[in-house]
């Protein structure tokens, strides 16, 4: 494993809707909306001693509360979060300068509590983890809309099938995409047969190669063609596939990646959200 509501549309929704108007072509209203994902995106590390941290990725959802205050939410594998065994963790936001260009600025991140108590919220048995964060509004205003996660009927009903692609955002080895740690944009195709109900089927594979870092990563499809179809977030990456022998040349006892991410199902992270709401929770 890798480790004030108002009524006017967000900004990335109305960047959806600006492309849509502007050119109803796929191309181009999906690369708007590749760009409103990356803002989204962030890396997430902790040192770990002599050198060494360890690095995953996270995205940022506006998940208001239920009597309508806004609520910037964390979203990333549990895994990572249960890996990183200190009070604190950095967050990576980026600030852009007057010059239009980009700082990477880390900034501390509490994910426990003075008793070392997690201060996220996670669905049983789901390596899915949310939390709420206080973010800088620029990462507040483009954080992804909680529509854009698709649910179990949503991700059912909309015909996905083996061998669609799908785009994915991640830190693979620690590595950004540039100094200013914007996340690096790749792509796959679905692997597994049959995807649902994904109560059966929690996870899918995904044909893309998964390293350290890419944990916690947003998968998704961009929207776009003529129809008024939304983009989805559709799951998030939270380990790489490897397999129960060693390969030639390996050494005993350990296997080998074999080019597939297992990708949870967006579902559960609205799941763990509505847990954030739970009584009894702060």
């Amino acid at each position: 494993m890798f480790a004030d509501q108002i009524s006017a549309p967000a900004p990335v929704e109305a960047a959806f809707a600006a492309a849509r108007t502007a050119d109803p072509r796929r191309d181009a209203a999906a690369s708007i909306i590749a760009a409103a994902i990356i803002d989204a995106t962030v890396q997430i590390d902790q040192p770990s001693g002599e050198g060494l941290r360890t690095v995953a990725t996270a995205f940022l959802v506006s998940a208001p509360r239920p009597n309508g205050a806004p609520r910037t939410v964390l979203v990333t594998a549990r895994h990572v979060l249960e890996q990183m065994p200190e009070r604190s963790a950095r967050v990576g936001w980026r600030l852009q300068e007057p010059d239009g260009g980009w700082r990477f600025s880390p900034q501390p991140l509490e994910i426990r509590d003075a008793a070392l108590d997690p201060l996220w919220s996670t669905p049983p048995d789901r390596d899915i983890a949310v939390m709420e964060v206080t973010a800088p509004e620029a990462f507040a205003r483009a954080a992804i809309p909680l529509a854009w996660l698709a649910d179990a009927e949503a991700f059912e009903t909309a015909g996905a099938a083996a061998g669609d692609e799908l785009f994915t955002l991640g830190f693979p080895g620690g590595l950004s995409s540039n100094r200013a740690g914007f996340p690096i944009l790749r792509v796959g195709r679905i692997a597994s047969w049959p995807l649902t109900p994904i109560r059966a089927f929690p996870t899918f594979l995904l044909d893309f190669r998964v390293f350290p870092g890419d944990s916690g990563g947003p998968v998704f499809r961009p929207g776009g063609g003529a129809a008024e179809q939304p983009p989805v977030i559709v799951g998030v990456v939270i380990k790489e596939v490897v397999s129960p022998r060693p390969m030639q040349g390996q050494p005993q006892g350990q296997g080998q990646g074999i080019g597939l991410g297992v990708i949870a199902h967006a579902a559960y992270v609205r799941q763990a959200i509505a847990l954030l709401d739970a009584p009894g929770r702060p």
